[in-house]
C-alpha cells in the first residue's frame, strides 16, 4: 500500500510542478480566467442552499467539493438541519427524501440497503468523508452526519471500485458533523413509537486564533420498542470530530463508536409463488430468540495544504474495527401465508484500512483553464467469518398467526467456529487516477477527461482450516470518464457524461434461499458496467432542479439449481455469472425555497430495466417523492411538514409472472420553535405512515433475490430540544 501511494504521490507532484511551470511560462498572450470555476476542497463543505435542506454542492470523488452547476453529474446533498428536523434515525431515513432512492434490507440480514437507479448500494459501500470501508456495516446512525451526499450514476473513476461490489447506479458519501461558528450545546429527549426512548447531546466549540479549530461531540442513546410488536432496539452512538480551517492548511479528524442491537427483528419473507397478502404493519412474525448485534469503531483523518496559490495536496487515512453476531430465521412463504424457516447463526469480524492521497493544480494555456488532478487510493480489508445452519427442512409457522418454536440446533451445515472465526477473506483494492477539468469560453463550458487504473485482488480461505484458496483472484481495469457542462446562462446548464463502474468479483455464498451452493467461496471475475447520461440543471437562486436521462449496463450473477425436483434439504446449485442487465431511465428532482417560508424537495424517476427479455426483479418502473415544509405566517415559530412517497409495481420473479403492487406512504409533522426561560426550545412531532397502510414496500435488493420487506406501521415520533 505504502509503495503504491508513494509512487502515485511522486507522479502527482511531478504533474503539479510541470503544470505550475507551464503556468509561469505563459506570456501576456495568455487569457486569464477571473472566476474560480471549481472549489475542489477535500475538507471545506459547500454552503447550504435556500431553505437549508440541501447544499449548493458536494463531494465529487477526487475532484473534492464542487458546486452543483459545475458538476457534470446529478447530485444532491442533504443537510444536518433536514436530518434533525425530520428526526431521522439513520442514513436510510434521510434517503427517503430522494426520489431516485428506495431503502430495502440486506440479503438474509438487517443491513440497510439502498437502491438507486435500480441497482443496490450496500451500507458498507458508502464513503465516509471520501474513504471507502470506514462506515459501520448494517446501519449508520444519523447523529454522526453533517451531510448525506447522493451521487447518481457510475463512480469507478471518481471514487474507485466499491469494495463490497455494489455502487453501479450511484454512490453515497457521508460527511461528519463540524463545529459551527457559534458555540452549541443542544440536548434532545424523545420517544419513538410505543416505548423507544431517545436521549442525545450535541456539543460544539471553536477555539484558537480566529476560531480556526473546532471540536464537536455527539452522544446518542435509543432503547425500547418502537412500532413493531416485540421488536426491541438498543443503540449507542458516540462521535467526536476535530477540524481546522486555516487559510492554507485545512484538516479534519473524526472517530466514532456505534453499538446497535435488535432483538426479535422482523425478518424479510421470500415468496414461494404468488405474493401473500401483507400482514398488519405492526405485527411481528420473527422468532423471539432471533437477534442481530453489531459493534463498530471507526475513524478518518483528512487534510489538505496549499503548496502555492495554484497547487494543493491532500491526504486521508482511516480504519474500522467491527464485530457482528446474528441469530436469524428468515422464512419462505406460501401464497396463503404458511411459513417455513430454518435457523442461521453467523459471526463476523472486520478490520479495514483505507487511504487516499492526491494533488490538484490550476493553470491556464491560452484561452483554456485547467484543473489537473492526480490521486491514488487503496482499501485493504480482512474478514473473519463463521456460520451454522439448522436442518433446511426447517420448522413451520404462519405469517398471520406466528408460531413460536424452540430454537432448532444449528448442526446441519457448519463453517468455522462461531466463538473464534478464522480469516476467510482478504481484499486489496488499489488505484491511480488522473484527470483534467478544462474551462472554455470564460467558464461557460467545462470539459472533463480522466482515467483510473484499478487493481483488485481477492483471496479466500477455508472456514474450518484457514487454508488459503490455491490462487487469489486478481483483476485490473482502466475506467475512463468523459463529461461536459455548458452553461446556457447563470441559471441553466446542460451536461453529459460517460462513466463506468467496476465491481470486485462476487464470492459464492454457502446457501441461497435454503439451497446449498456447490461452489461455495469461489470468486467470480470482476464486473464492469457502463453508463451514458445527459441532463439539464436549473438554479434560480432560491429554487433549483435537475432533469437527467441515462442508460446503465451491468453484468449479473446467476444461481442455477442442479436438482430442482429434489426436496429442499437435498437441493444444491451453482453460483456464477448471468446475463447483462440494462437500465434506462429519466429522473427529475426539485429543491429549495421558491417562496419565503415554503420549502420543497421532490421529484420522480422512470425506469425501464431488462435482463435478457425480462424486467429486473425489485425495480419499479416509476417512483416519486414530494416533501413540503410551510412556516405558518399566522403563528410565529410553527412549521407544518408533509411527505408523500409513491413506488410503482415491481417484478417478484425472473419470469415476470408475479408482481408486487404499487404502494404509497404519507408522513406528516409539526415543528414549533419558541423560548422558555430565555432558552430556545424546539418541539417536534412526526407521524410516519399516516394512513397506517399494511404493504410490502421492497422486493430484494441483493441482485437476483426476491425477498419481501414489510413497511413500518404508523409511528409517532416526539422530541424536545433545547440549547444552552
Amino acid at each position: 500500500m505504502l509503495r503504491t501511494l508513494l509512487l502515485a504521490s511522486s507522479a502527482a507532484l511531478v504533474l503539479a510542478s510541470q503544470a505550475q511551470a507551464q503556468a509561469q511560462a505563459q506570456d501576456a498572450e495568455v487569457t486569464q480566467i477571473d472566476d474560480v470555476i471549481v472549489t475542489g476542497s477535500q475538507v471545506t463543505l459547500t454552503s447550504p442552499y435556500a431553505g437549508g435542506q440541501v447544499a449548493r454542492g458536494g463531494r465529487v470523488g477526487l475532484f473534492g467539493n464542487l458546486g452543483v452547476m459545475d458538476t457534470p453529474f446529478a447530485t444532491t446533498s442533504y443537510t444536518e438541519e433536514l436530518t434533525r428536523n425530520q428526526q431521522a434515525r439513520s442514513v436510510g431515513d434521510v434517503l427517503q427524501n430522494d426520489p431516485a432512492v428506495r431503502v430495502s434490507k440486506g440479503f438474509g440480514n438487517f443491513q440497510e440497503l439502498y437502491v438507486i437507479r435500480g441497482f443496490p448500494v450496500y451500507s458498507d459501500d458508502m464513503t465516509y468523508n471520501g474513504l471507502y470501508g470506514i462506515l459501520p456495516r448494517q446501519f449508520v446512525a444519523a447523529e454522526f452526519l453533517e451531510r448525506v451526499e447522493v451521487f447518481h450514476g457510475a463512480t469507478a473513476f471518481l471514487n474507485g471500485a466499491a469494495p463490497g461490489g455494489s455502487g453501479v447506479g450511484g454512490a453515497f458519501n457521508l460527511t461528519p458533523k463540524r463545529a459551527p461558528d457559534a458555540a452549541l450545546t443542544r440536548l434532545t429527549a424523545g420517544i419513538d413509537g410505543e416505548s423507544e426512548l431517545y436521549l442525545a447531546a450535541d456539543v460544539a466549540r471553536r477555539f484558537g486564533v480566529s476560531d480556526d479549530y473546532g471540536l464537536r461531540l455527539n452522544v446518542a442513546r435509543r432503547d425500547g420498542e418502537a412500532g413493531i410488536e416485540g421488536e426491541s432496539r438498543e443503540l449507542t452512538a458516540v462521535g467526536l470530530g476535530l477540524d481546522r480551517r486555516g487559510e492554507r492548511a485545512r484538516f479534519s479528524a473524526d472517530i466514532g463508536y456505534q453499538d446497535h442491537r435488535i432483538d426479535a427483528p422482523r425478518p424479510t419473507v421470500t415468496p414461494l409463488g404468488a405474493v401473500p397478502a401483507p400482514p398488519s404493519a405492526d405485527s411481528n412474525f420473527a422468532q423471539p430468540w432471533t437477534y442481530t448485534d453489531e459493534r463498530q469503531l471507526f475513524g478518518v483523518v483528512r487534510g489538505e495544504f496549499d503548496l502555492s496559490d495554484t497547487v494543493t495536496a491532500w491526504a486521508a487515512f482511516g480504519g474500522r474495527q467491527g464485530e457482528e453476531a446474528n441469530l436469524l430465521a428468515n422464512p419462505r412463504a406460501q401464497p396463503d401465508g404458511t411459513l417455513s424457516a430454518y435457523r442461521f447463526d453467523n459471526t463476523r469480524e472486520d478490520t479495514v484500512w483505507s487511504g487516499d492521497v492526491g494533488v490538484r493544480a490550476e493553470l491556464t494555456t491560452g484561452p483554456v483553464g485547467h484543473t489537473l488532478v492526480a490521486s491514488a487510493s487503496q482499501v485493504q480489508s480482512r474478514s473473519q467469518n463463521a456460520y451454522a445452519f439448522s436442518d433446511f427442512a426447517g420448522f413451520a409457522s404462519d405469517l398471520y398467526a406466528p408460531v413460536v418454536v424452540v430454537p432448532p440446533v444449528p448442526d446441519a451445515l457448519i463453517g468455522g467456529n462461531l466463538d473464534n472465526p478464522l480469516v476467510t477473506e482478504r481484499v486489496n483494492n488499489s488505484s491511480i487516477a488522473i484527470a483534467d477539468m478544462m474551462s472554455f469560453m470564460d467558464g461557460r463550458l467545462l470539459a472533463t477527461v480522466g482515467a483510473r487504473y484499478q487493481q483488485i485482488e481477492t483471496r479466500t480461505y477455508d472456514y474450518n482450516t484457514g487454508a488459503p484458496a490455491p490462487t487469489p483472484v486478481e483483476g485490473d481495469a482502466i475506467t475512463p470518464v468523459f463529461a461536459l457542462v455548458y452553461k446556457l446562462s447563470d441559471a441553466v446548464a446542460v451536461y453529459a457524461n460517460y462513466a463506468e463502474a467496476l465491481q470486485p468479483g462476487k464470492i459464492a455464498p454457502s446457501v441461497v434461499n435454503g439451497v446449498r451452493v456447490q461452489n461455495e467461496q469461489e470468486v467470480l471475475s470482476p464486473f464492469r458496467s457502463k453508463q451514458s447520461e445527459i441532463g439539464v440543471k436549473y438554479d434560480g437562486g432560491t429554487f433549483g432542479g435537475t432533469l437527467s436521462l441515462f442508460q446503465t449496463t451491468q453484468a449479473t450473477e446467476s444461481f442455477d439449481i442442479v436438482n430442482p425436483d429434489a426436496p429442499l434439504a437435498e437441493q444444491f446449485g451453482i453460483y456464477g455469472g448471468g446475463d447483462e442487465q440494462q437500465n434506462r431511465g429519466v429522473e427529475v428532482s426539485v429543491f429549495g425555497e421558491p417562496v419565503s417560508g415554503l420549502r420543497l424537495i421532490g421529484g420522480a424517476s422512470w425506469l425501464d430495466t431488462k435482463i435478457a427479455s425480462a424486467e429486473a426483479i425489485g425495480v419499479p418502473d416509476f417512483q416519486a417523492n414530494a416533501n413540503v415544509e410551510w412556516d405558518v405566517p399566522q403563528f410565529a415559530g410553527l412549521t407544518i411538514e408533509g411527505r408523500a412517497v409513491f413506488t410503482g409495481e415491481q417484478q417478484v420473479n425472473e419470469a415476470n409472472t408475479v408482481q408486487l403492487d404499487s404502494w404509497t406512504r404519507f408522513d406528516a409533522g409539526l415543528r414549533y420553535v419558541t423560548r422558555i426561560a430565555d432558552r430556545p426550545v424546539t418541539l417536534r412531532a412526526r407521524v410516519e405512515n399516516l394512513a397506517d397502510e399494511d404493504q410490502w414496500v421492497a422486493v430484494g435488493g441483493f441482485p437476483g433475490a426476491n425477498y419481501l420487506t414489510l413497511g413500518a406501521p404508523r409511528t409517532l415520533r416526539l422530541s424536545l430540544s433545547t440549547e444552552f
